[in-house]
């Protein structure tokens, strides 16, 4: 058995390894996303099959001849080379963040803020004199039963009998305790307007999947909500986030303002680690919408958030102008990140730039 747990160990191992050489192809493919169940994510990787002996008869002698059978009428014979196979491996979506993470060199995120009790575990720490039978503290009852039996002056240690009372039964008492609990909230805002086609869209999901899994593997409670934007913006689920296209101008403060309002609503400042994400490939209607998304960001969502993360995808269609303004206007502030995305080969670097503060 211990064999067995060191071998499947090294397996392990290797797989890993193998992940970790591939992990700029991984972190951009379609298909592992594609293949993300509820708590697992299969990824396919190349497997050299192995080598099978075949019997028959050998008159040249060991290593002699080409091994294919020539003569009229005999069709050419299966080989015996090793066969090149795939083989897909289930990782913890957890396992991916810490190999991408250790890839990266990420650093470790600490949650900030004041923690409320998210939990309240009932731990049976008490005994009481009355309670269910199902709770009676079996040696606790004996033992007051013997207390009461010898003091009473019945104990005979001859012939021990300890008959418990209704006045000798204990039973357990649980008390409550409220466990601490770090908690995300990750608001995901997309431009859906026609500059944003399926490349685009294709290249934020997986950007999306990477960042939540990393942030998840940091805190106890993660809600995630899904803003999608052209003039006018709109919460969606998660499905939908990814599938909308639109047609007509981008007005980006409209998911700004958005989700200033789901975090004043539904998220107490408190209690809540915040990350705004934004993908957009830089358009924006007009410097006046600029000057409002500025404001927005400057006087809520950045002193709310522990980073606001803006990454732009390339389009041919985008002008790539709002990246710039934003670098004009924040250049000092550390909690305003940006990344550019040219193109899928891209997207390793892009999660390194957005998660490297370890905020």
């Amino acid at each position: 058995m211990l064999n067995i747990d060191r071998d499947l160990g090294r397996f392990k191992d290797i797989v890993k390894g193998r992940v970790r050489k591939d992990l700029r192809k991984h972190m951009s493919s379609k298909e592992l996303v594609g293949k993300q169940g509820k708590k697992l994510v299969s990824i396919p990787l190349p497997q050299i099959g192995i080598p099978r002996l075949r019997y028959g008869k050998n008159d040249k002698g060991v290593g002699q001849g080409d091994g294919q059978g020539q003569g009229p009428g005999q069709g050419q014979q299966a080989g015996d080379s090793p066969g090149e196979h795939v083989l897909e491996v289930d990782f913890t979506v957890e396992e991916l963040a810490e190999i991408m993470g250790e890839e990266l060199e990420l650093p470790r995120i600490e949650p900030k803020g004041a923690q409320d009790a998210r939990t309240v575990k009932h731990l049976y720490k008490g005994i009481s004199r009355i309670g269910p039978e199902s709770l009676r503290h079996t040696k606790r009852t004996y033992r007051q039963a013997l207390k009461r039996t010898v003091a009473s002056g019945g104990f005979d240690p001859v012939k021990p009998t300890i008959i418990p009372i209704k006045d000798d039964k204990r039973y357990r008492t649980f008390v409550e305790e409220k466990e601490p609990r770090s908690s995300a909230l990750l608001i995901y805002m997309m431009d859906v307007s026609g500059s944003m086609g399926n490349e685009q869209k294709e290249i934020v999901r997986a950007q999306a999947f990477w960042l939540d899994a990393w942030i998840r593997l940091h805190y106890d409670d993660v809600a995630t909500r899904f803003i999608i934007h052209d003039a006018a913006a709109r919460e969606v689920d998660r499905d939908t986030f990814f599938r909308t296209r639109e047609s007509g101008g981008t007005l980006i403060s409209s998911a700004y303002s958005l989700a200033v309002e789901i975090i004043e609503k539904e998220y107490p400042l408190e209690d809540w680690n915040i990350y705004p994400f934004h993908f957009s490939d830089g358009d924006n209607w007009s410097s006046a919408d600029t000057r409002k998304c500025v404001e927005l960001l400057r006087d809520k969502l950045v002193p709310w958030s522990n980073q606001f993360s803006y990454a732009q995808v390339d389009s041919q269609y985008g002008s790539g102008q709002f990246i710039k303004d934003l670098h004009e206007h924040f250049a000092e502030e550390e909690k305003v990140v940006t990344s550019r995305v040219p193109n899928r080969d891209a997207i390793m670097d892009s999660i390194k730039e957005l998660l490297q503060a370890g905020r």
